[in-house]
């Protein structure tokens, strides 16, 4: 089984070697990784271009002449990618590559179409951070659950693996966080096999590069509602 892990990148010079770096190291021989910049200034643009990009240690990497946002950068990923599985990886080390077995064992096996990592199950370590943004994502969850008839625990996690064909045939059109929302109404509505499993997760403050806020998230329940009772 062949891997895609599509990372989008933006403005991520001080974690963009160590996450390349650990999903090579990821279980799974057979994968390709796909880096998306985004239009980074901070030089992760230049470092990619000048020192990653020649050095073999990724398959492709792809570049917007605009900053455009998450979800158009997973666009292009995604759009690219070649493998059975595509996996979603963030540049910023807050999610571990290490379970990447985890994540894709509900499919190798047959049972699942689509799974999502929940920051939310299980014993693995979780940094402690912002008591506010639990709630927003409860919340989120929970609304994006109402409309989509699902029991989530963590619709707004990086961590989401799909079999290729199924993310590939999805029009994505959400250019920022409001993806995660987004793809989650779509794969409901095609009566996908979704699992969840239990993930650790090292979360980064906003003086570390966090870069969602509150405007995000009044984003993202208008894409629950829209993709949530529309097409």
């Amino acid at each position: 089984m062949k891997l895609s892990i599509v990372i989008p990148c933006f403005n991520e010079l001080a974690t963009i070697d160590d996450i390349i770096d650990a999903v090579n190291a990821a279980p799974y021989s057979d994968k390709e990784i796909i880096i998306v910049d985004d239009c980074s200034t901070d030089g992760t643009r230049d470092k990619l271009e000048k020192i990653i990009e020649p050095s073999g240690r990724v398959s492709r990497v792809l570049y917007h002449s605009t900053n455009q946002g998450k979800g158009a950068a997973l666009r292009t990923g995604i759009a690219a990618a070649t493998g059975d599985v595509v996996i979603i990886q963030d540049a910023d080390m807050e999610y571990d590559p290490n379970e990447y077995p985890r994540l894709v064992e509900p499919i190798a096996n047959n049972r699942a179409d689509v799974v999502f990592g929940s920051r939310f199950l299980g014993g693995d370590a979780h940094r402690v951070l912002y008591f506010w943004h639990r709630v927003g994502n409860g919340f989120l969850t929970l609304l994006s659950n109402m409309f989509t008839n699902l029991n989530l625990t963590d619709m707004e996690t990086c961590y989401k693996v799909f079999r290729r064909e199924i993310i590939q045939s999805i029009r994505i059109e959400e250019n920022r966080f409001g993806f995660e929302p987004e793809i989650t109404a779509k794969v409901a509505k095609l009566h996908c096999r979704i699992y969840e499993v239990g993930i650790s997760y090292y979360g980064r403050t906003y003086d570390e590069g966090k870069k969602i806020g509150w405007r995000d998230g009044v984003r993202a329940i208008y894409c629950i509602v829209k993709y949530g009772i529309g097409r």
